[in-house]
């Protein structure tokens, strides 16, 4: 094993995002480093060089395949190694630090639904823990294996090989597809039917369908289907009990709808293997501006009337001043609205105009236009949307730059009503400033409107400090902890659209109500009767439970 390729027959690198011999230039690490020590007034910062597979000592497997899986499961190297962290800042500096004291033991490659019965039957005889794998962009701690030894073995299940679009309906406008699915794979094999999902999160080359699916994520639409929930039209899970596969239907008024068990499970439940999703048509009417406000809570006004008069932009990202400086699309003077409308039907114009009278209404200045009669795809690839819009995309490949440089820098993100959201942000930002003080001696925070509903916002923040890097990573987790703190008892939610993990499970208890947990954990009791499922996420398996058998 060890050469798993996916769709495009290329290896993704086990440090970072991007494929094998997609290497980032010095002189761009360089410049990177440069800035941020400028931005954080500090001298020049040490550049860890990145790791290589020699560098990495990992422990024995402490299981042993058995012969009848040995055709799609491997304890080599690469693959351990691959399969051990997710994407966020603490991985990435635990990469940097050649940290790997517990990676998984086993990784399998299931070609197909028997084979995933295969391995879950092995996994619950022996009472070892059975983790999903999509594309590995986690960065809530979402796929590592449990600590200690309540387990005596991790496998792994890497859905790469479950990549096709099996069926389309173009009448109903929905596909049934695979969940191990990549998103440009993905579009690849719908463009041909002249239909799109339209699921576009930052880690969409990255990221796979039921990752989506298990992870709640949210994609392109800033304030219409932000949610994959709103594009699911049904389910095909294997669990350790079974298989389950649920009516696809447009809507359906019969009880609770049994997909939502699911949808947010983190692998808690069983495996998506497919799913009958409802797609759109491709683009053909565009039209984007840009618009300036002298202060954040200004153009959060005018954001929210935008909202809450159902003109849904498809993009609505607000930028405050330092956010729009860092990507971009402003000076540092101003925060900044980058507001664009689609649609594969019509003309979109009187959208944007009814959006930009609003923005007036606020004080907002214009300062880029482009309607369906001018070259609106062009403009949202200039000007502030194009440079937001580049930034956006290449900012993963950078990220483990950053650990490399033994700063901290991280985000957090949630979502909360209008009515509280002034008090609430002032709050957090306040928050997070003093802690960086403390922590750090300083810093920067900013914040942005990634998603937006008529009854409130999803704030995303980011997070950078001065460290050193023998403290950057407890450092980050006592900044983060801050903010979890904060966004909880102020009665945010501790996550809009990036999943709980293991980082985020002691806030989640605090958020989700105790009942409403005791209720999923008889759900899993059922579906999963010997916990093994992905242990850790969302539900604990009870501390009397013991193996039979």
């Amino acid at each position: 094993m060890g050469d798993v390729t996916g769709f495009y027959g290329k290896r993704r690198k086990w440090y970072s995002w991007g494929y094998e011999g997609e290497e980032i230039p010095a002189e761009a690490v360089k410049k990177m480093a440069n800035r941020m020590s400028e931005r954080l007034g500090v001298g020049e910062l040490e550049i860890l060089p990145d790791p290589t597979l020699d560098d990495i000592e990992l422990r024995d497997p402490r299981i042993s395949i058995p012969r009848s899986l040995e055709s799609f499961c491997t304890s080599e190297k690469w693959d351990r190694v691959f399969h051990s962290y997710g994407k966020s800042f603490k991985d990435l500096t635990k990469i940097y630090r050649r940290d790997f004291g517990n990676p998984p033991d086993i990784v399998a490659y299931p070609k197909d639904e028997n084979d995933i019965a295969a391995i879950l039957d092995w996994c619950g005889d022996n009472g070892y823990a059975a983790i999903p794998f999509g594309g590995g962009s986690s960065v809530t701690d979402g796929f590592t294996g449990p600590e200690g030894d309540q387990y005596p073995g991790s496998v792994i299940i890497d859905l790469g090989n479950l990549n096709k679009v099996l069926e389309v309906d173009t009448v109903s406008r929905c596909a049934l597809i695979q969940a191990g699915t990549l998103g440009p794979s993905l579009e690849d094999q719908l463009r041909p039917h002249d239909l799109t999902l339209r699921h576009i999160p930052q880690s969409w080359e990255f990221s796979s369908l039921g990752g989506w699916i298990a992870t709640r994520s949210s994609g392109h639409y800033a304030t219409h289907l932000t949610h994959i929930d709103d594009m699911v039209e049904s389910l095909r899970v294997v669990t350790p009990k079974g298989a389950l596969e649920n009516r696809r239907l447009p809507g359906s008024g019969a009880g609770p709808n049994p997909d939502r068990i699911f949808m947010g499970s983190e692998g808690s439940m069983g495996i998506i293997t497919e799913a009958w999703m409802k797609l759109q048509g491709r683009v053909k009417f565009r039209a984007n501006a840009s618009i300036a406000f002298k202060t954040f809570y200004q153009g959060a006004n005018a954001v929210r009337q935008i909202t809450q008069a159902g003109l849904f932009p498809a993009n609505c990202r607000y930028l405050d001043e330092q956010d729009a400086s860092f990507y971009g699309a402003g000076d540092g003077t101003h925060s900044m609205l980058l507001l664009g409308f689609e649609s594969a039907d019509h003309p979109v114009d009187a959208w944007l105009e009814r959006a930009l009278e609003i923005c007036c209404d606020h004080g907002g200045t214009v300062t880029q236009k482009a309607g369906s009669d001018a070259d609106a795809l062009k403009t949202s690839r200039s000007g502030a949307q194009g440079n937001w819009r580049e930034q956006f995309r290449y900012l993963p490949r950078l990220m483990h730059t950053r650990a490399a440089m033994g700063v901290v820098s991280f985000t957090f993100e949630t979502a909360y009503t209008w009515d509280k959201f002034e008090a609430v942000d002032t709050e957090i930002i306040r928050r997070i400033k003093e802690a960086q003080k403390e922590i750090t001696g300083g810093g920067i925070v900013c914040r942005r409107f990634s998603f937006l509903y008529p009854d409130g916002p999803a704030p995303y923040y980011s997070v950078v400090a001065p460290s050193t890097h023998d403290k950057s990573l407890e450092q980050y987790q006592a900044l983060s902890d801050v903010a979890s703190d904060a966004i909880t008892e102020l009665g945010a939610t501790i996550t809009h659209h990036h999943a709980v993990g293991r980082s985020f499970r002691p806030w989640y208890d605090k958020e989700v109500d105790p009942l409403a947990r005791e209720m999923m954990a008889g759900a899993k009791q059922v579906v999963d009767p010997k916990w093994i499922m992905n242990p850790g996420m969302i539900i604990d398996r009870p501390p009397h439970f013991k193996m039979v058998g």
